[in-house]
């Protein structure tokens, strides 16, 4: 027998969630990748680079055009110049990224803030580190205020000398909160004069709607100087099954981050690499992201003002939150679960990005609904919730 390090955790929501799907042939609006391929031209410069042999081991830190490439774009975008030889790491995944930043960040009986709800791979890291995760969560949304929003003080009041890491995922996966300057400056006066570092997964950096500008750790000095910043080319090229992502911090956080990432992939497919390097080129490849999700958000809240659910205000990321207060009690696992079974569309319960999904702290009657899907796919779900008011 084996003694498990994470002996509390099963097979994730996301994963229990599609399953159910495929069992019951409902509509996956649940688990968080596109239904459609990515753009043509990026498959055929995959083609190219495989017919060009790049098809060995690239370098351990990433193909050096790629790291060029993030360099460029983050130093236009948010003003740091990031060294590619020394600062930047393409990982396999984002979830790879925040795996080795925690592994390489935390030592045993460390503390680390997570806010909640929080993505699940963020804990069980913390813990395979030794390290105990310190659970913040995030004001819910309210009649006067329907977003969640980070409550800074909260957050201050749980530091403590043990505290080495605050871990961030801004725009925010699952409700699409994003940071605005105000927020940054209450995040300085946090860990300015200690020695917290900073995990911040920005994996929808380029998923902002309505005109929002994305606040990356990245454009401020004195939190870049302390941070692991994660991106992922899966989300922004829609192509998850990729797993590629890739991470900036400063040479003495690479340098640690490296030395895990060489022991647990060593490196990531070479010709996605050089296939991403050349299409990055072109900046409108992710300048016109928001412009793509949004006529999807918007297809599917005009889809719900005719159903009982209710859509929040959705800021950014490729996940819409509904209220479902009108139609049931039920705790949002159970309610997930009922949606799927009873009306053929999977959801993700809230909750379940809680460290203790039960609690009723962790319930607000809300579901995720993941709207990066063909126009048929939206439609076809929108016209099964429709039920819900029979």
């Amino acid at each position: 027998m084996i003694s498990s390090k994470l002996p509390e955790v099963g097979t994730t929501i996301f994963t229990v969630m599609s399953r159910l799907a495929v069992e019951t042939q409902a509509i996956n609006l649940g688990q968080g990748f596109p239904d459609f391929d990515p753009d043509p031209r990026l498959l055929q410069l995959v083609s190219q680079a495989m017919a060009a042999g790049h098809n060995q081991y690239p370098a351990m830190a990433g193909v050096p055009a790629l790291r060029q490439a993030i360099a460029g774009k983050v130093a236009g975008l948010y003003g740091r110049a990031y060294d590619p030889e020394t600062e930047i790491t393409v990982t396999s995944g984002a979830t790879e990224a925040l795996m080795a930043a925690i592994l390489c960040a935390v030592q045993p009986g460390d503390e680390v803030i997570v806010i909640e709800p929080c993505y699940d791979s963020y804990v069980p890291g913390i813990r395979l580190a030794g390290g105990q995760a310190v659970p913040v969560p995030m004001r819910a949304p309210q009649a006067d205020d329907p977003y969640y929003r980070v409550d800074w003080q909260r957050v201050a009041d749980a530091v403590t000398p043990r505290t080495r890491l605050l871990m961030l995922n801004f725009p925010h996966n699952p409700t699409g909160a994003v940071l605005d300057e105000a927020d940054l400056d209450a995040l300085e006066a946090i860990v300015a004069n200690t020695g917290i570092l900073l995990v911040s997964d920005e994996v929808y950096e380029h998923i902002l709607f309505d005109g929002r500008r994305h606040a990356s750790l990245a454009g401020r000095p004195a939190l870049a100087g302390r941070a692991f910043v994660i991106s992922s080319f899966g989300k922004t090229y829609h192509a998850t099954g990729w797993k590629i992502g890739y991470c900036c911090a400063p040479p003495a956080l690479t340098t640690e981050l490296r030395k895990v990432h060489q022991f647990m992939v060593f490196t990531v497919p070479s010709p996605m690499q050089h296939a991403l390097a050349g299409y990055m080129q072109d900046p409108d490849t992710y300048l016109q992201l928001p412009a793509f999700y949004q006529a999807k958000r918007d297809h599917l809240a005009q889809g719900l003002a005719a159903t009982p659910l209710r859509p929040l205000p959705t800021p950014s990321t490729f996940f819409m939150l509904a209220d479902y207060s009108a139609i049931s009690d039920l705790p949002e696992a159970d309610f997930a679960r009922w949606l799927t079974l009873e009306h053929g569309v999977a959801a993700i319960p809230v909750s379940a990005l809680y460290l203790d999904p039960a609690a009723p702290a962790s319930n607000h009657r809300l579901t995720r609904l993941c709207f990066a899907k063909k126009p048929q796919t939206l439609d076809a779900a929108i016209e099964r919730l429709a039920g819900l008011g029979a």
